[in-house]
């Protein structure tokens, strides 16, 4: 049988972002604060990787306390109601046999879930100078925030909405191979 090999997220080198198009002339980014994956793969084989990543949208910060509060709200993510956003992947395609790949999986946003695709960039598996064995990743894809029930908007004046049903997904992910290891 097959060892598996457990990897964890380490929060201080891995970023969980988003932009989206506010007035339609520019862009605001956000990130959450607060995430965890489970991640198991077959060796240093990510190809094989079982990935279960979870967050909690009431760590969202775009760097304003106002349109954050929103956010939290039931326009948006209801906080109250909806306490993860999960990612669970199911299927990956190697793109170009040289570290980019597409990542399918079920988003859930308040209890919505939909198959989305990602495009991931392997950066490869290093010895960080501590002896930790470290994976990274360059993650991006976009969503329609809409096909999960985040539909707020406002018209303007001059025409155009405030905020674009868009959103791109922007990541930079470092796992770290836990010393559990699994059969």
């Amino acid at each position: 049988m097959s060892t598996k090999s457990k990897w964890v997220i380490d929060p201080t080198h891995t970023e969980i972002g988003f932009k989206i198009k506010h007035l339609m002339i520019s862009n605001v980014k956000g990130s959450f604060d607060t995430f965890e994956a489970n991640v198991l793969t077959t060796g240093d084989d990510f190809m094989t990787a079982e990935i279960d990543f979870f967050l909690d949208p009431s760590s969202i910060s775009t760097g304003n306390a106002d349109r954050d509060a929103h956010l939290k709200g039931p326009d948006f993510f209801d906080v109250e109601n909806h306490k993860q956003i999960t990612f669970i992947a199911n299927t990956y395609e190697n793109v170009d046999n040289d570290g980019s790949y597409e990542l399918w999986g079920d988003l859930t946003i308040k209890g919505i879930t939909k198959k989305i695709k990602l495009d991931v960039e392997f950066g490869g598996v290093v010895k960080d100078p501590w002896g930790n064995e470290k994976a990274g990743f360059t993650i991006n894809g976009k969503i329609n925030r809409k096909d999960w029930g985040l539909t707020w908007n406002a018209a303007m004046e001059a025409g155009g909405v405030v905020v674009s049903e868009d959103v791109y997904i922007n990541c930079e992910v470092e796992l770290m191979r836990s010393n559990e290891e699994n059969s």
